[in-house]
């Protein structure tokens, strides 16, 4: 027994790892997951005593449950079973493919990083860079919803700056669920993004039926399950400044089982952003005519670090310029449910081509909802009235020419973002932003006028005051 045995150096480091590793999984890491548990528990009890919207059951349950529920569910596996006849393979070989779809796609919600890590983040990035501020919430939107109601905010999409704002400014009211683009697949955002509750949806999978099926499953129980989607309504950056024509894939996805008989309603509350500066600006203007996702996750990452760096340089070194501001409006909602009953219709007994006219009408209508609350801002206003003037005019002029179109959009029903900060005050900001940025050329009376280079980018701007003044022409 007490006799010497002898073992090679390989076999004890070996023997020692196993036993590390035994230590770390049966003692260390369950104190850890209780730790971390305890902590997001505290979150979730914490947040739903002050959220309007009540975190569901579903946005809590572990996201292999939610895989298997997406992998199993009886419409996926319907269209496994057509796939695998039309390939030729066996069902083994196509559901390796769903799961892996799956996967991808379902998101796993810590209410920890949503609410703690993930608001501050956002609150200290936007506050960086904007004067952030909520400019204006109909009194329906702010209202209690009911408990069995779904809610979809529709938002127009003029910056990624869009995901952070609405975000941060309906925090203290619901945790939103975001479609985020093949941008996000790439590591390490896919993880964050899905550790805030957003799924990863591949923009160019229209040929794949597997795959439009189990997002369209994914969506409808994520909706059905009490969970705030949130949804931009062009599918794509806006290039050209305007609100644009709808993408309806993600609506109709939403709409689709819906009976207006049953219980649950649903409720498309529509958002408006603007921006006095838009991030992505040259970008967007330089494409105008064409679809630049393609280019990648890598490419999107690596030029938005490239300029936060730039800006971080700029800053350090005194020549930073403010972007402005940053406003959301939230308008009044929509309940399918009363908009189906003044039609006497059932989205869930029509036929493809009815219901796709359907929400095609229903997509013309929340679109015209968020176009009338975009908040106009004092960039975009002064970028419309210095293109429409004839001559040059000085500073006074300028404003003074942008307060009478600021106070026109106001007796229609326009929303103007700055006013109650002082307009004088912000439409001077805006022009001294302007000048700044070298938008606006000087001449040696000191008369100002478009800078002749910069003629697109202030079209740009203005075309979100002059779609929001036709729109509201039509009332």
């Amino acid at each position: 027994m007490t006799s010497t045995v002898e073992l090679p150096l390989w076999l004890v480091l070996i023997a020692a790892c196993l036993a590390s590793l035994a230590l770390v999984n049966h003692f260390f890491l369950p104190g850890i997951r209780w730790f971390f548990r305890r902590r997001v528990n505290r979150v979730i009890t914490d947040v739903n005593d002050r959220l309007r919207m009540k975190l569901p059951t579903f946005q809590l349950t572990k996201r292999q449950v939610l895989i298997d529920r997406l992998i199993y569910d009886p419409d996926v596996m319907k269209v496994v079973e057509q796939v695998a006849i039309e390939r030729g393979v066996r069902r083994d070989g196509v559901m390796a493919e769903v799961t892996l779809y799956a996967r991808e796609m379902v998101p796993s919600f810590n209410a920890f990083i949503y609410f703690r890590l993930g608001y501050r983040i956002a609150r200290w990035f936007l506050r960086a860079f904007y004067w952030v501020r909520l400019g204006f919430v109909h009194e329906n939107a702010a209202a209690a919803f009911p408990e069995d109601a779904s809610v979809v905010f529709v938002i127009n999409h003029r910056s990624n700056m869009d995901y952070l704002l609405v975000t941060y400014l309906a925090s203290r009211d619901a945790a939103m669920s975001y479609g985020a683009g093949e941008w996000a697949r790439v590591w390490p955002v896919r993880s964050v993004l899905r550790s805030a509750g957003a799924y990863i949806v591949r923009r160019n999978a229209g040929e794949d039926g597997l795959y439009r099926k189990m997002l369209e499953r994914y969506v409808q129980m994520a909706s059905e399950g009490g969970v705030p989607q949130a949804i931009f309504v062009e599918g794509k950056l806006s290039r050209n400044g305007q609100v644009n024509t709808p993408k309806l894939g993600l609506i109709g996805y939403i709409t689709r089982r819906f009976d207006p008989g049953g219980n649950r309603d649903i409720l498309f509350i529509p958002v408006g952003t603007n921006f006095d500066r838009v991030f992505e600006e040259r970008t967007l203007i330089a494409n105008a005519d064409a679809d630049f996702r393609g280019r990648g996750g890598r490419f999107v990452l690596g030029s938005g670090l490239r300029f936060i760096g730039r800006e971080i340089w700029r800053k350090m070194t005194g020549r930073r310029l403010g972007f402005g501001m940053a406003c959301a409006n939230f308008g009044d909602p929509l309940s399918l449910k009363a908009w189906s009953h003044e039609r006497r219709i059932n989205l869930s007994e029509m036929g493809k081509p009815e219901f796709f006219d359907t929400v095609e009408e229903l997509g013309r209508e929340i679109t015209g909802r968020i176009v009338e609350i975009v908040p106009v801002l004092a960039v975009p206003v002064l970028s419309m009235h210095v293109l429409g003037r004839d001559t040059p005019g000085d500073e006074t002029a300028l404003i003074a020419g942008a307060q009478e179109i600021c106070d026109e959009l106001r007796d229609k029903g326009a929303h103007i973002g700055f006013e109650k900060y002082g307009m004088e005050s912000g439409l001077k900001s805006g022009l001294q932003l302007m000048r700044a940025r070298g938008l606006l050329r000087q001449d040696e009376a000191g008369l100002l006028s478009p800078a002749d280079t910069e003629t697109d980018l202030l079209q740009y701007y203005a075309n979100s005051v002059i779609q929001i003044r036709a729109k509201l022409a039509e009332r």
